[in-house]
């Protein structure tokens, strides 16, 4: 017996309903901390490959749902499979991360191809497929992109951690030329999410994690204008199916990214104080987040007190458990078993001394 979608905790709080116990799941939830993930690793030839590989996809995938019972699966996957599926040069490599052939020019920008797209992705397709019929019936599944920005920015600097100098230099000095990336990428990224719907996906997530790099102006025109672009398309391609954004680092400007882009939820970077976000974010649409991820490698108290905390402060509104930022490799598995202990005894597991002994 099926169980209908719209029931499940992760939709029902996306719809903006106050629920008892909020749903949770965590960013990078399946990753290098967890050892049954790194044996399946080494199966591997490369990452990438390791993301266009369904039966490791897949298994990676329901790995931390067999730990923990997160209320929502996160296909595995990689935002860069865009521009790789785009025909850029990409690679990840051990101890640097991505690292593209950076896109310098418009003639750079002309030789992509989008027309492949839907075929160079489709075991990301077949994953979800999969995915949609081997996770636990109560469990939302989430499929993801990067956002437009945060794309450009790999595409253009040629990896993350930069001082995002070129593409910044090429957005304010040749924005005509820059909107045409933007414009492929809205384009791109629209096709591939309403791929991933139609292949099983419940949620989209859009990542846009380097949307923290831009002044006011620059995150109307270059974060929120392609997000609420995309958001639109998903809403009239596939009605019902909720968005969360996620503008990381982006402080107060957070408001209009809810206001102006149409997304169902916003997720929220450990930097963000607690109390103005449920007073001023969680009336105007769903929360996600917040907790550190390094509280959660330290662990104990300092995590309990974490934990709970943001329970006490989020629960009376619409509101999913979720990090800052995604869960780092050195995290010790027992630290997110504790999480889900946590969130999924709420409320009462306020109540013990061990969740209130903490220091902020």
């Amino acid at each position: 017996m099926s169980f209908p979608s719209d029931q499940k905790l992760m939709m029902r709080a996306l719809r903006g309903e106050t629920l008892e116990r909020p749903p949770f799941w965590l960013m990078r939830q399946a990753g290098r901390y967890l050892p049954e993930y790194r044996e399946l690793r080494q199966n591997s030839k490369n990452f990438l490959d390791f993301c266009y590989t369904p039966d490791l996809a897949v298994e990676v995938t329901l790995q931390p749902l067999r730990r923990y019972h997160m209320d929502a699966a996160i296909l595995f996957s990689d935002i860069l499979v865009i521009p790789d599926a785009l025909g850029q040069k990409v690679e990840f490599l051990e101890g640097e991360g991505p690292v593209l052939d950076p896109v310098q020019c418009l003639d750079d920008i002309k030789k992509l191809n989008p027309n492949k797209i839907d075929e160079h992705l489709a075991p990301v397709f077949e994953t979800l497929k999969r995915l949609s019929a081997e996770i636990p019936k109560e469990t939302a599944l989430i499929g993801f992109a990067g956002s437009p920005w945060t794309i450009a920015v790999y595409m253009i600097e040629g990896r993350g951690g930069t001082d995002h100098g070129n593409v910044l230099e090429w957005a304010e000095h040749r924005p005509e030329e820059f909107q045409v990336l933007i414009d492929l990428l809205v384009e791109t990224t629209s096709a591939y999410l309403i791929g991933q719907v139609e292949s099983g996906a419940e949620i989209i997530q859009l990542f846009d994690s380097w949307a923290g790099v831009l002044n006011a102006g620059q995150f109307q025109c270059w974060s929120i204008e392609p997000t609420r672009r995309i958001v639109e398309r998903l809403h009239e391609r596939c009605p019902g199916v909720p968005v969360i954004g996620f503008p990381r680092n982006v402080g107060e400007l957070a408001v209009d990214y809810v206001t102006k882009t149409g997304v169902d939820g916003v997720s929220l970077d450990q930097d963000m104080a607690l109390d103005w976000i449920a007073e001023t974010l969680q009336p105007k649409c769903t929360v996600q987040g917040n907790l550190d991820n390094k509280v959660l490698v330290t662990g104990g108290a300092a995590l309990d007190h974490a934990t709970v905390n943001i329970l006490r402060t989020l629960s009376g509104g619409p509101f999913i458990f979720n990090l800052g930022h995604g869960v780092l490799p050195e995290t010790p598995p027992e630290h997110v078993g504790r999480v889900a202990e946590l969130v999924r005894g709420w409320p009462a597991s306020g109540d013990g001394p061990s969740a209130s002994d903490g220091k902020n």
